[in-house]
């Protein structure tokens, strides 16, 4: 019984991306620096 491993192959990165965003955020909000799209807005290459 072999399990098919694509689905996670597909959804692996994802969820990487999801958890990095989230933390990201987290780290932001701790901060106090997640004013959305406020003064500056939220592009960090400003």
């Amino acid at each position: 019984m072999d399990a098919d491993l694509r689905p996670l192959l597909v959804l692996a990165p994802i969820a990487l991306v999801v958890v990095w965003a989230t933390f990201n955020m987290a780290k932001a909000v701790i901060k106090g620096e997640a004013k959305l799209f406020g003064d500056r807005g939220n592009n960090p290459f400003q």
